[in-house]
């Protein structure tokens, strides 16, 4: 096992953004899978440190430098559609617990209750994934989004509570997550042996143009060769991969 770890700093409350700017999604919890409670620990001492503290430094000049980027898209969203700018959804992280993660807000406000009339259209191999590349919940400023991953950058804030890392394996939904589970559950129980991440090795692999054992492949391939050098690579790759728009819908 490599040197992934968790930060020792519990994430701090999302409550906070309850209200009029973020949507939720109360998803049911379908697998068995125990779930562990408490902080998270410093599993691999010096590594450990050193790769956190990347991920709050990394985080925060993030969120400073892109701020007016930031609030130029939270006006777009508020003036295109109605509902709020952020979306939140429950999402397993290390060591299967729970976290809500952040994003911008891409679709309609009923998109959640939408998914299961389209799941007869998902486009990605092996069901495990829920990809449509003209998604009719997707408004015209979130296929922009999305197409560039701007969508993600609230994760910089989920990075900075200590729930996630800026590379790592990329955190399911929960509907992705159980499916992943009665298919794979080698591969389920050891992608949750690492903090999830903001990039990571599907997201400059090829992301929806890999299926699900693609994308578990990559992920295992990186939790036991993880190097601090690995990760600025895929960090850099990332900018690329993005400008590119390869895989992105």
């Amino acid at each position: 096992m490599s040197a992934l770890i968790s930060s020792s700093t519990p994430p701090l409350n999302p409550t906070r953004f309850d209200g009029a700017a973020i949507a939720q999604d109360e998803v049911p919890l379908q697998s068995s899978v125990p779930l562990q409670t408490g902080t998270w620990v410093a599993d691999y001492g010096l590594p450990s440190l050193a790769k956190r503290a990347v991920d709050w430094v990394g985080a925060a000049v993030g969120l400073t430098l892109l701020m007016p980027v930031v609030l130029l898209i939270a006006v777009l969203i508020r003036l295109e559609s109605p509902g709020p700018v952020l979306f939140r959804q429950l999402r397993r992280g290390y060591r299967g617990q729970l976290f809500r993660l952040l994003k911008f807000r891409t679709m309609s406000v009923d998109a959640e209750q939408r998914l299961t009339d389209l799941e007869g259209s998902n486009e990605s191999a092996g069901g495990v994934l829920f990809k449509l590349r003209d998604d009719p919940r997707v408004t015209r400023v979130g296929r922009v989004l999305r197409r560039y991953s701007l969508d993600e950058l609230p994760q910089l804030i989920n990075v900075l509570w200590g729930e996630m890392s800026l590379v790592g394996p990329r955190p399911l939904q929960l509907r992705d997550s159980d499916r992943l589970l009665a298919l794979d559950p080698t591969g389920y129980a050891r992608r949750l042996q690492a903090i999830p991440g903001l990039t990571g090795p599907w997201q400059v692999g090829g992301r929806s143009e890999v299926d699900y054992q693609g994308m578990v492949q990559l992920d295992l391939d990186y939790i036991e060769n993880w190097s601090m050098l690995r990760d600025l690579w895929i960090i850099c790759k990332t900018f690329f991969v993005v400008l590119l728009r390869r895989g992105a819908y």
